[in-house]
């Protein structure tokens, strides 16, 4: 496994959540004041939520994780805001376990 795995996930953790919240905007907007035409946005967080799913079940395996730890990284780009929550904590474990995975923040 190489920095790039978690390099992946860290980008698709963001895009994740990002794409969730803005279509958290787009239901609230469809049916709290009847704006049509961003149903796209269902559409987009599906196909990058199956790449974030795919990259962390691919990044918890290589890592030898416990089902206990990855499902709730796996479900957290279902929830608003738990993936960049998630990324914290993948990116701290993996930091801990390989830290040549990781590039350390200029402190």
């Amino acid at each position: 496994m190489s920095s790039r795995t978690v390099t992946a996930y860290r980008v698709l953790a963001y895009g994740t959540g990002v794409v969730l919240l803005v279509f958290c905007v787009e239901m609230i907007a469809k049916y709290g004041f009847g704006v049509h035409g961003l149903e796209w946005v269902a559409i987009v967080h599906g196909w990058v939520y199956m790449a974030y799913f795919m990259v962390a079940m691919y990044l918890g395996v290589q890592m030898r994780w416990t089902w206990r730890w990855l499902v709730p990284v796996v479900l957290a780009g279902t929830i608003p805001l738990m993936s960049f929550v998630a990324e914290r904590k993948v990116v701290a474990r993996v930091r801990a376990e390989r830290p040549d995975l990781v590039a350390s923040s200029a402190s």
